[in-house]
């Protein structure tokens, strides 16, 4: 029997998106950046919620800026708005800590010294420790993540801060900076998280000298990213730990997994459920108004805006991620 031209070309499509998934997933080239352009005339306007006003270095950030950055496995990188004006990090930084102190300590170590359930309160609760009785939180809140820190290899700030600042640059394949007025503004104002620091150390549940620990933790907040850099460094938990644009191999596909799962359960504060159940994709939000997002084996999606909702996350940020997983039927579940 005779293959038609088209029947051959059919088959032969359906052979190559067979054997590499990732062909047939990811999206392609024209499509995402017109969903980009789309979505930036879309929610250019919004003007909802306002900037983190409790340090002062971020309440004087331009509120109007709007950055949307794509990038995939394949290394492709897609941006539309202001994606090339720093800011900073702020809570976003949590994720690639955990992934270092995976990395060195192994995944059960974040089980047993931190916890991995949701707390279901906000990212600075005290509430949230005192009512666990084993005093477990999560890394991607504050009390977890400056518990984190203080679990990583190291023996002084100095040492410490060399090694998780040569990670993020890793991720993000260039060198990073840290914004020395807001790391001066956090440090003034980290009166509220100096005493979660103390409150686990009372508990044993903190692994490390309070001051050099809670030091680090501010100096990784105030990192300076752009929306790509984002986007970039998101695209490693989107290729299963590999850098799309190295090909170098940053994270066991193991721990890729596990944190991912603490994205999903608590990337997005006490929002974390809803999100999940409207949007369905790993995230992480940061008070400085970026929110990264993950496809696994698709795209990774970074957006900023300033303007926050009451749980501290970016009010645009959320619309347009939610419309770029739509429009691209990205939704885990």
């Amino acid at each position: 029997m005779k293959l038609t031209h088209s029947l051959i070309i059919f088959v032969q499509v359906l052979v190559l998106t067979c054997a590499s998934p990732a062909l047939a997933k990811s999206p392609q080239k024209p499509i995402i950046q017109s969903i980009l352009d789309d979505t930036y005339q879309k929610f250019k306007h919004e003007e909802s919620g306002k900037n983190a006003d409790y340090i002062p270095a971020l309440a004087k950030v331009d509120s109007t800026y709007f950055g949307l950055a794509v990038a995939t496995p394949h290394g492709e990188i897609y941006t539309k708005g202001d994606v090339n004006q720093p800011f900073s990090i702020q809570s976003i930084s949590k994720v690639f800590t955990l992934a270092l102190a995976m990395e060195q300590k192994g995944p059960q170590i974040i089980v047993d010294k931190i916890g991995v359930n949701a707390t279901g309160l906000a990212f600075n609760s005290v509430t949230a420790i005192e009512l666990n009785k084993a005093r477990s939180v999560n890394p991607l809140v504050n009390a977890g993540a400056i518990a984190t820190v203080s679990l990583l290899d190291g023996k002084n700030e100095q040492s410490k801060w060399s090694v998780l600042s040569a990670w993020y640059d890793n991720f993000a394949n260039r060198k990073l900076s840290v914004l020395e007025d807001v790391y001066e503004s956090e440090s003034e104002t980290n009166g509220h998280n100096r005493a979660i620091a103390e409150l686990l150390s009372s508990y044993n549940r903190f692994y490390g000298d309070v001051d050099i620990n809670l030091a680090v933790y501010t100096r990784q907040c105030s990192v300076a990213v752009t929306t790509k850099d984002l986007a970039v460094m998101a695209s490693v938990l989107a290729n299963n730990g590999v850098h799309p644009l190295t090909d170098k191999r940053l994270m066991s596909s193991e721990n890729v997994s596990r944190v991912l799962a603490v994205m999903t359960t608590a990337g997005l504060y006490e929002n974390s459920g809803q999100w999940a159940y409207q949007v369905g994709l790993p995230a992480k939000s940061g008070v400085g108004g970026g929110i990264i997002a993950v496809s696994p084996g698709r795209f990774a999606v970074a957006v900023f805006s300033p303007r926050l909702d009451g749980a501290g996350n970016s009010v645009r940020a959320q619309q347009a991620i939610n419309f770029i997983a739509e429009k691209l039927h990205a939704n885990i579940f």
